[in-house]
């Protein structure tokens, strides 16, 4: 059995990917492994930097639908929220017009 299966997630082709890779062995660790891990964790730490805050007025349904989609994916509903707002303005969401 896979670890992935254990979770019951679906995952997409990419993620299938790295499973997949993950499960045959193709993963080495790399030198200086603690450094590394260091270095990963200052940029998550300013990528991930909260520094403003905003009050938006939505539908209790799209409410609702968010925090249904929060949890499922197992995040507080704020952190999806902004999640899915960062994605937005990074444009790694198709704009609908």
């Amino acid at each position: 059995m896979k670890k992935h299966d254990v979770f019951d997630v679906k995952l997409d082709e990419e993620e299938q990917e790295i499973s997949d890779a993950l499960d045959r062995g193709e993963f080495k660790s790399v030198a200086h492994l603690n450094e590394e891990i260091a270095r990963a964790k200052i940029i998550a730490k300013n990528t991930l930097r909260k520094d403003a805050r905003i009050n938006v007025r939505i539908s209790n349904a799209d409410l609702t639908r968010l925090k249904q989609k929060a949890a499922y994916k197992g995040l507080p509903y704020q952190t999806f929220i902004a999640s899915v707002l960062h994605e937005y303005a990074a444009g790694h969401f198709v704009e609908v017009v």
